[in-house]
């Protein structure tokens, strides 16, 4: 048991190392996070690892990084993260008119409530997308700068 899990150990350390190793300076990294992980902020299945590239390009981020930031949203997480981008885009849109008897609803009826639901949780997960990129940006910027101090002084000391 023990040995199998060292062995993963191993292995989650060695990807770590490589993440931190990617080419790139450190804003180039945290900002293809930042968009990675407002990218996974969207509800669109299948679609946010291309968001998230396409943004790492327009923005000049790292293109491996930003799809490894969409990974916030996983089927671990999809439900409190909409349900929440759909509370904050509640918020600000203000509260819906609840449909307590579905019995007699029309189509036109669901069509509407269904772009009511939809205008929340995408507004939501704007909001939620930008503040969680920024956080997420600003932190890996600043563990890459430190990383990048490290390594240099490392390198300067071998080099005497």
């Amino acid at each position: 048991m023990f040995r199998y899990l060292f062995k993963w150990s191993n292995k989650f350390q060695r990807l770590l190392r490589l993440l931190w190793e990617i080419e790139g300076t450190p804003a180039k990294r945290a900002r293809g996070i930042a968009v990675g992980v407002f990218s996974g902020c969207f509800p669109f299945f299948g679609l946010q690892s291309l968001i998230g590239v396409c943004l790492a390009s327009l923005l000049k981020g790292n293109h491996l990084l930003a799809v490894i930031g969409t990974w916030i949203s996983n089927p671990l997480t999809y439900i409190p993260l909409y349900w929440f981008n759909y509370k904050i885009g509640s918020l600000f849109l203000g509260r819906e008119r609840e449909f307590n008897n579905f019995v007699g609803l029309t189509q036109r009826q669901m069509w509407n409530h269904g772009w009511v639901i939809s205008n929340r949780i995408l507004l939501g997960s704007i909001m939620v997308g930008l503040l969680l990129g920024l956080i997420s940006g600003l932190i890996s910027y600043m563990l890459f700068k430190l990383c990048s101090k490290k390594s240099t002084i490392k390198m300067s000391h071998r080099h005497r």
